[in-house]
């Protein structure tokens, strides 16, 4: 029982995790678009790569399956909002694990 409290505390965490990264990419993504912040800057460039490379692959298939917008991308505030119905979901289960419910 303790594991699995232990396990699901792990999974929450890291959707946390995720979701910061997202919305640090999202605003990072705003700024270069408005000229706030110049990606000929060594530090952002790296940044927005290491971004890139962890985002790109969980929202690929999000994209596949969303329709052109002109532009706009829409698959981050999707996957956030997956990532937050799972963590409710896995929520719930902690709950049902912890008090037999």
């Amino acid at each position: 029982m303790y594991l699995v409290g232990a396990l699901l505390s792990v999974i929450d965490l890291l959707i946390n995790i995720l979701v910061a990264i997202f919305i640090v990419q999202m605003v990072l993504s705003l700024l270069v678009a408005f000229n706030v912040v110049n990606t000929y800057n060594e530090f952002v460039r790296r940044l927005m790569e290491a971004l890139y490379r962890v985002t790109e692959p969980l929202l690929r298939p999000i994209r596949r399956f969303m329709p052109d917008l002109g532009g706009l991308d829409f698959s981050p505030m999707v996957l956030i909002l997956g990532l937050i119905i799972l963590q409710k979901l896995l929520a719930g289960m902690a709950y049902q694990v912890a008090y037999g419910g």
